[in-house]
């Protein structure tokens, strides 16, 4: 009988759900550390965590029986994934649990915020009566932008509307027909979407992409007055702009549930006017805790009991054998999918992937959820693996059509992608040299052949002598190193391509001078995993 471990409080649901199912025995184990923790993992064969515990490699080593470990909840940051996928210990978390909590607390400080309640409370607590003091705004017949149409994104809009108000969204992989559906109108970059809206709140995850999404720069966008609430990830808004837009009166008010640095108990935006905040209580709510602590409950047992696995973060259901032998196409297509999501930001429809030649015989299900996560990576609150890639894509209104031809062209195996937006397509194209080393060989109509991985810089041009001269000189001139070069065109005289590996990522001042050179069209940089360094999923466990 399956042994379960319980490391930290669960709500008595869950332990109650635990005690009726007399297919696994189970203790609650809380407050392990070191040496006591590492000798428990190694005696029971599931584990259910929230955030008290922290699983890290130590308290795995030498473990042979432990099989999976569920945390209850969304965040996984107090799990060693990678130390775990080694040993084969399959990690899940539960990440619809607190959809409905978060996106009622955002509603719930957007309408705080606007009738002033906290300081009209704080008023009569210290006997003062100031109705006039506390004028507000009423919310219907406003503009509400939300960046970030995931589950809680488009929660948030439900609830919006039901209050009368337009509701505005950014998120590039959220399809236009589902967008139809919800009532939602889209835009293709944030920028844009600001100067319409009266509220804003952000529901993304926060990455290299959306770390200081709304500055200074953004904030003077905005309509005089308008507000800004965050119950995603402290970051995203930059604290010291939204200080500064208070301060100057551009900001009507600021609403946060979440900080740059948590836990947070000092910042000059507490006890500012116009400002509400609240120490991370979006998920803090007894239904919430009580779904998590269910849901975590239901995915350890039916793994256990079953072998089922459903919202892993680290790892896939298919076997080691089988990982390994299509490992290098896995992280091929995986690579191709970072690619064109960083090409083309511009809302996502479809994608139609072909494969060629012999991988065209393999099991290409697993390349297409391969490339459904590169493709996902960075939208997400949770990074998405091969397990869950396709549905996630799928919520989002993206069909994902695969075309298999055995037929080899001019190479053995081919992986090509195209994903078609509102402004066309983007197609790309690679494949495997060797076992394990990804190649570029088609970017829209050219050919070519080109590295997949770290920091790109991708150029369009007029296919005209001393380009190549030219941006190499300007890479020089701002210090940036070409580690490799590629070019290529589809017919002499027409447009052409360049594409340069660097050592370091290009700055914007080195992007706006290659681009100002009459022969450049277009200049795109993308950022690849180094050669060689795979996803956690993607790894698995040693051998």
């Amino acid at each position: 009988m399956p042994r379960i471990v319980v490391l930290d409080n669960l709500s008595t649901d869950g332990i109650e759900l635990l005690k009726s199912d007399s297919r696994i025995d189970f203790d609650v184990r809380t407050g392990l550390t070191g040496d006591e923790l590492r000798q428990v993992l190694g005696e029971y064969d599931g584990a259910l965590c929230r955030s008290g515990v922290n699983i890290t490699a130590e308290s795995l080593e030498g473990n042979t029986r432990l099989r999976a470990i569920v945390r209850a909840g969304v965040g996984t940051d107090n799990i060693d994934k990678l130390a775990a996928t080694r040993l084969g210990i399959v990690v899940m978390n539960t990440p619809t649990g607190n959809t409905l909590s978060t996106a009622e607390h955002t509603i719930t400080l957007m309408l705080a915020l606007s009738r002033n309640i906290a300081p009209a409370n704080q008023s009569l607590v210290e006997k003062r009566w100031d109705r006039k003091k506390f004028m507000g705004a009423q919310v219907a017949g406003k503009t509400l932008g939300i960046v970030g149409m995931g589950r809680i994104g488009q929660s948030v809009a439900q609830r919006a509307q039901a209050l009368e108000m337009r509701i505005l969204g950014y998120d590039p992989f959220l399809s236009p027909a589902r967008a139809a559906e919800m009532g939602v109108q889209m835009f293709e970059d944030v920028d844009s979407m600001l100067p319409e809206v009266d509220y804003l709140t952000v529901h993304t995850p926060l990455t290299e992409q959306t770390r200081g999404l709304i500055g200074k720069a953004q904030l003077s966008m905005l309509k005089p007055g308008a507000r800004l609430v965050n119950c995603a990830r402290g970051g995203i808004y930059d604290e010291a702009a939204l200080i500064e837009g208070i301060e100057s009166g551009q900001l009507g008010g600021v609403a946060l549930d979440v900080y740059e640095s948590e836990p947070c108990t000092d910042s000059p935006l507490f006890g500012m006017p116009r400002v509400l905040c609240t120490p991370h209580l979006g998920a803090s709510t007894e239904e919430a805790q009580t779904q998590v602590a269910i849901e975590g409950v239901n995915l350890l047992v039916d793994f256990l009991t079953t072998g089922n696995i459903r919202h892993a973060v680290n790892m896939t259901s298919i076997d080691a054998q089988t990982l390994a032998s299509m490992r290098g196409y896995l992280d091929l297509a995986y690579r191709l999918g970072l690619l064109v999501g960083q090409l083309d930001p511009s809302a996502a429809e479809s994608c139609r992937l072909e494969y060629r030649g012999d991988i065209a015989e393999r099991e290409t299900a697993l390349l297409g959820s391969s490339f459904a996560c590169g493709l996902l990576t960075g939208v997400l609150d949770t990074a998405p693996n091969i397990v869950n890639a396709e549905l996630l894509l799928r919520d989002r209104g993206i069909e994902l059509v695969e075309d298999k031809r055995p037929v080899r062209g001019a190479f053995a195996s081919l992986i090509r992608a195209e994903l078609s937006t509102r402004e066309g397509a983007c197609v790309v194209a690679g494949t495997l040299f060797g076992e394990n080393m990804p190649r570029l060989v088609q970017l829209g109509e050219n050919q070519l052949e080109a590295f997949l991985d770290g920091n790109l810089l991708i150029f369009y041009h007029k296919d005209v002598p001393g380009i190549i001269g030219v941006v190499g000189t300007i890479c020089g001139r701002h210090d940036v190193n070409i580690a490799q070069m590629a070019v290529g065109r589809a017919a002499p005289g027409g447009a052409a391509i360049g594409v340069l590996n660097l050592d370091s990522s290009p700055s914007e001042e080195t992007i706006a001078e290659i681009l100002a050179h009459e022969a450049i069209l277009k200049v795109q940089s993308v950022h690849l995993p180094a050669a060689g360094d795979l996803p956690v999923w993607l790894q698995g466990p040693k051998s």
